[in-house]
């Protein structure tokens, strides 16, 4: 019993001490150990997502790689594109300028990607897949040897045990051996110990190469962001000469001053074409600036405006679609015709009382518009006094043109609601565009040239396609006109819409707001103050 009690104790102290000199790296080495899986996990997972984001199929040669990147593909479409539609349109010049462009930007991606892979990519691969499964081998190696060598002890104590014992003469040579064995085995686990813990201090000392890799990778990006902006931005002036260089932009919703600039006009394409339009179709047409005209050709019209091409011929016969394309022009504009700037001059006044005092307050906020207005609104006024001169016939007033025109010649910063601008600020305006009309002589001296193009004139067309025959004179005798009146009236063609609220509105209620508001309607005057020089 006292035997096998000892014999259990010898092999748990050869237990205890075979399992403490199992361990044979360092506490550092052990921190090193965990640290290089935690690196490897990482490395891995980055690489795996870096390599996700290159466009560029990897392993295939330049040119291949070149061709299938979607910017050369990109670039290739536009140019196609661009060689379709021509160098004489925008859109040809625009897509010939950006395909190459993303060409540009294409090689310069493809040398970006290339640098990645070689200077980022493949050393990340490297560490991950290599360099770090090599050092945990070699670990596991090591612990092969170390079981290798701790059985070999094992065995030569177990040997040298039994060769004490008093019933063994000698150690034999079995027991000589088993020493050699445990000698042989120590020395291999001690090379392959100081090899691994070589290979684990160099890694460790290397984690600045490692970390070089990814500021790497950012001063590649920096430098090919830095060289595709510059390419962007080389190109910019171009597409902006071109677009600048393009006289055919949309005018309406377009500022005055872009407009004219663009087109190099004194007077506003729509506002010329319409008017000079109206004076060869529209001075008779009863209701005019008052009948809605069809919403489809309205649009129609003003699409075709936009574009700078008018067919006189199909237009010649709907004059209230071509006034309301005008009306549209003026509401349209970003700021009104009479400017917001010189809004409260103009109210103020309009409520000036004294008919001379007026016309003079008048002037003088007139001569404040720009040069652009005032050439515009001058040449609106003198049509608006042509028209007046057929009011027989259309039923257009100055008055009541002051109503259907004027909110489209001014108005306020902020929109007012219906009832305000049906009241107060409408009254006020007609204040203000009525006496402008009356005295457009006086406001402006001097014949004015409305067809300055000489572009928008009547075509020869059969009669069927025209609202008038002739053109009756102001003068004509009164039955005449009625006659002329009636014959074209039966031709006309039937109004789909009227506006004739703002006019009933002022049938019904205007004197008694227009002695609320003191505002004196305007009649001829017997005499005219003097005409500033």
């Amino acid at each position: 019993m006292k035997k096998q009690f000892n014999r259990m104790r010898q092999l748990a102290n050869q237990t205890v001490g075979r399992a403490e000199k199992t361990e044979v790296l360092s506490e550092d080495l052990l921190q090193v150990e965990k640290r290089l899986d935690l690196v490897k996990q990482v490395t891995h997972s980055t690489h795996k997502k870096l390599t996700a984001c290159l466009q560029g199929q990897q392993g295939t040669d330049t040119e291949k790689r070149s061709k299938k990147l979607p910017l050369t593909i990109l670039a290739q479409c536009m140019e196609e594109g661009a060689a379709v539609l021509g160098d004489d349109s925008l859109l040809g010049k625009m897509l010939k300028l950006c395909g190459d462009t993303e060409d540009k930007l294409a090689q310069e991606l493809l040398q970006f990607e290339l640098q990645i892979e070689r200077d980022v990519v493949e050393p990340l691969y490297v560490l991950a897949e290599v360099d770090i499964p090599n050092i945990q081998k070699q670990r596991k190696h090591l612990a092969k040897l170390v079981l290798d060598m701790d059985s070999a002890r094992t065995r030569y104590q177990q040997s040298s045990k039994s060769s004490s014992h008093p019933s063994t003469m000698q150690p034999g040579a079995k027991s000589e051996s088993l020493r050699e064995e445990m000698e042989e085995t120590a020395n291999r686990m001690e090379i392959c110990r100081d090899q691994l813990s070589a290979d684990m201090y160099n890694f460790v000392a290397k984690e600045i190469d490692y970390a070089n890799f990814f500021q790497t990778l950012i001063e590649t990006q920096a430098e090919y962001h830095r060289k595709s902006l510059e390419i962007l931005h080389s190109v910019l002036p171009q597409i902006k000469a071109h677009q600048e260089a393009w006289v055919e932009k949309p005018s309406f919703g377009k500022s005055l001053e872009e407009h004219l600039n663009i087109s190099g006009r004194e007077i506003a394409f729509p506002i010329e074409a319409c008017v000079t339009m109206l004076l060869e179709c529209g001075m008779q047409e009863e209701g005019l600036f008052r009948v809605a005209p069809s919403a489809s050709k309205l649009k129609k019209l003003k699409a075709s405006l936009d574009c700078g091409v008018l067919d006189v011929q199909e237009y010649s016969s709907d004059p209230h679609a071509i006034a309301g394309a005008l009306k549209s022009y003026l509401r349209e504009l970003p700021e009104p015709l009479m400017t917001t700037e010189l809004y409260d001059e103009w109210i103020q006044a309009s409520n000036i009382q004294d008919m001379d005092k007026r016309l003079q307050a008048l002037m003088a906020v007139c001569e404040k518009l720009p040069t652009d207005n005032l050439n515009n609104f001058r040449y609106l006024i003198k049509f608006l006094a042509k028209l007046s001169e057929y009011q027989d016939s259309n039923k257009m007033t100055p008055g009541n043109m002051a109503i259907v025109l004027g909110p489209n010649l001014l108005w306020t910063q902020t929109e007012p609601n219906m009832t305000e601008m049906m009241t107060t600020v409408s009254l006020q305006i007609v204040g203000i565009i009525e006496p402008i009309i009356q005295h457009a002589d006086w406001f402006f001296p001097g014949e004015i040239e409305f067809n300055l193009t000489g572009c928008y004139g009547s075509p020869i067309h059969t009669n069927h396609n025209s609202n008038y025959s002739s053109m009756p004179s102001p003068d004509m005798d009164q039955s005449e006109r009625k006659q002329q009146q009636q014959h074209d009236q039966s031709r006309r063609p039937l109004s789909v819409a009227t506006d004739n609220m703002m006019l009933e509105f002022y049938k019904k209620d205007g004197i008694r707001k227009i002695q609320r508001y003191r505002i004196i309607p305007l009649f001829p005057l017997l005499s005219l103050p003097p005409c500033p020089s």
